[in-house]
């Protein structure tokens, strides 16, 4: 599915997760279409913020906070302001390693407040004027693992699931407007995801073959420019994310086990 492509993104672009990895190689890519950016994250931007002024943004201008929160999410409404928002780049997001039951519930919910219900807000708000004026894109980061029972990183997965199928919902609404939603959906890539779920120690965390983060940006990107509603990035993903579809699940979350649990 897709609809109303375009060769290149303009106008203001609002990109979450922007720090590192794939949010800030998104933001790369719509600097060098000369977009104006508002970069944001819930960690230091100045190298993020040099980059994309390297790579040619027409303007640009950074925000730190959390989108974990109610506070955070309504600091970044206000940023923007009355500005109409031409992009959205939604990819904000962490995950949590080890077992459920033996994970803090703090840093249960905040993987939840972030990847769902900041992401759900966020674009709640951005989207409808985006409606309203029957313009504007939204590039959700989602993931392949959205596809699998997440056993050693259920919550992740979960909220992954709802991000995925969200988007393709909300695309579907939407499809007699100019609006597109878009959702990428990567596998095991090389950012700082692993350190930060604390699986640095587990069979996916220790990969030597993870994805580029440049490449999976580029292939988010131009799904984007296309109009395409789903991308899953890598030919073996690609795969990966098929068999998950086809397997029973009982199977599928062992073998989700064995690349997860620590």
């Amino acid at each position: 599915m897709s609809k109303n492509p375009i060769e290149k993104l303009s106008g203001f672009c609002v990109v979450t997760g922007a720090s590192s990895g794939i949010g800030l190689e998104l933001a790369k890519l719509a600097a060098d279409d000369g977009c104006s950016l508002l970069l944001v994250a819930d960690r230091d931007l100045s190298d993020a913020e040099r980059a994309v002024k390297d790579r040619g943004a027409s303007a640009v201008e950074t925000l730190e906070v959390d989108l974990g929160t109610k506070d955070g999410v309504q600091s970044l409404v206000e940023k923007i302001g009355d500005r109409p928002v031409d992009t959205l780049i939604a990819n904000a997001g962490h995950g949590l390693g080890d077992a459920f039951l033996t994970q803090k519930w703090d840093d249960i919910a905040h993987v939840i407040d972030t990847n769902v219900k900041g992401t759900v807000s966020l674009i709640h708000k951005v989207g409808g004027d985006m409606v309203l004026r029957d313009k504007g894109r939204i590039l959700v980061t989602g993931s392949i693992a959205g596809d699998m029972p997440g056993a050693y990183q259920l919550v992740y997965n979960s909220t992954k699931a709802f991000v995925n199928d969200f988007c393709v919902g909300l695309a579907n609404e939407l499809k007699n407007t100019s609006v597109v939603v878009s959702c990428l959906m990567p596998g095991v890539t090389d950012t700082k995801f692993f350190e930060r779920a604390g699986m640095e120690d587990t069979q996916a965390g220790e990969m030597e073959n993870k994805a580029d983060p440049v490449n999976v940006a580029r292939d988010g990107y131009e799904a984007l420019l296309k109009g395409e509603t789903q991308e899953v990035s890598g030919f073996m993903n690609k795969v990966q994310d098929v068999f998950a579809g086809l397997l029973p699940d009982t199977l599928v979350a062992q073998m989700h086990r064995r690349l997860a649990k620590p």
